[in-house]
């Protein structure tokens, strides 16, 4: 993983479940100053395909950052968190938690296995809005994310 040369866009892997919550982060994202290719899966074994390359993946980019939801069928997100962060590979890639789970454990948990920060979604759809928008704006353009 490397920092998107000038033009290039930022790879996004967005780890998500609800055809509602992935239809709002892509036109938030459509919409962004930074240009970033969204890709998407909608359980935690596409999502571990999808970053060691495997399978209908093989020819991905790897993300720059993952937007990863906690409850997902068949692998759910804190198995896939973990999985992340021991592969030598892949555990440097920065993961924001962004699920419907205000569960103090699940938090303290995500924080446990290095994620970059958690964000319980909010319910309200411009207040989810928002919260993509200040995603955008701190991830996609005021950090510097770890090259390989």
């Amino acid at each position: 993983m490397s920092p998107p040369s000038p033009g290039q866009p930022v790879q996004i892997l967005l780890v998500e479940d609800s055809p509602g919550d992935i239809r709002l982060t892509r036109e938030v994202l459509r919409d962004a100053k930074i240009a970033n290719e969204l890709h998407i899966v909608g359980d935690g074994e596409q999502a571990m395909a999808f970053l060691r390359c495997e399978g209908a993946y093989a020819a991905v980019e790897r993300p720059d950052l993952i937007l990863l939801d906690l409850n997902l069928p068949r692998k759910d997100g804190r198995e896939v968190l973990a999985e992340l962060k021991d592969d030598p590979d892949l555990h440097l890639i920065p993961v924001i938690v962004l699920t419907t789970s205000a569960v103090e454990q699940d938090v303290l948990r995500s924080y446990d296995l290095n994620a970059a920060c958690y964000i319980t979604k909010p319910i309200d759809l411009d207040e989810f809005v928002t919260v993509v928008r200040s995603i955008e704006s701190f991830w996609l353009s005021i950090v510097r994310l770890p090259q390989p």
